[in-house]
């Protein structure tokens, strides 16, 4: 494992894919920065943190071995081992907003945003980027924003919290690389935030409709019981799940 430590980077997935370009870079390089003055979110979104209070790095995974139409596998897994390791540290109520975000209750406490390297239309890597929200404790303006210090009121080290995701990663990567599918899409789903619950969601147009979310396709998009018991389903660009 090779861990580069930055004070401050634009952003850790921008400083790591352009770092796979100038080198080759083995499993496991880890990126990770004190502060990101363009850290990036799903969609265009960037992700906002104090200064050496929270976790933001990038992980570059060799997934050469993983066919393409998996390739949601990887969110999955990710998903799954962020949630194992802040167990670890006894953090309340966890679950996933579709696709990747971490809650505690109703509350967002960390981010991800994955980069597929794609190489003759194969899979070669994939950038993990990942913001956690550790020791902060203001949150202006992000009233559905919490951190690991606000729930449990205790203070967290940076470094120790990192290496428990990392671990989680290379678990949940070998239970991928093992061909678990079903098993990992299962335990995703049954983690999903306001699963088999009425749900308000906003489309591409901006207009509200409700619904009741059921799973996720091989593909990631998501499948929503509508009126009429009709299941539809939403990739990322069609639909956001209002709190």
């Amino acid at each position: 494992m090779r861990i580069i430590k930055l004070n401050a980077i634009d952003s850790t997935n921008s400083y790591l894919k352009q770092l796979s370009v100038d080198e080759t870079l083995a499993d496991n390089t880890i990126v990770v920065a004190n502060y990101q003055t363009k850290g990036r979110g799903q969609m265009g979104t960037t992700w906002v943190s104090d200064d050496s209070k929270n976790l933001m790095f990038s992980v570059l995974k060799d997934v050469s071995w993983l066919q393409a139409d998996k390739s949601f596998y990887i969110s999955i897994s990710v998903s799954l081992a962020l949630i194992k390791a802040l167990e670890q540290f006894y953090i309340p109520k966890l679950s996933i907003k579709w696709p990747n975000d971490i809650l505690s209750e109703n509350t967002k406490i960390c981010g991800v945003l994955i980069e597929n390297v794609i190489k003759q239309n194969q899979l070669n890597s994939t950038i993990i980027g990942i913001g956690l929200n550790v020791n902060q404790t203001n949150f202006s303006n992000l009233p559905k924003a919490s951190s690991l210090r606000l729930i449990s009121g205790q203070v967290f080290s940076l470094d120790e919290v990192m290496l428990a995701i990392i671990q989680n990663i290379e678990y949940y990567f070998t239970l991928l690389k093992d061909e678990k599918y079903q098993e990992l899409k299962d335990v995703y789903q049954n983690l999903l935030f306001r699963k088999d619950k009425p749900s308000t969601f906003t489309n591409a147009e901006g207009l509200m409709f409700s619904g009741f979310i059921k799973s996720v396709s091989n593909s990631g998009s998501l499948q929503v019981l509508l009126e009429d018991d009709i299941i539809k389903e939403f990739d990322l660009k069609e639909i956001s799940l209002l709190y």
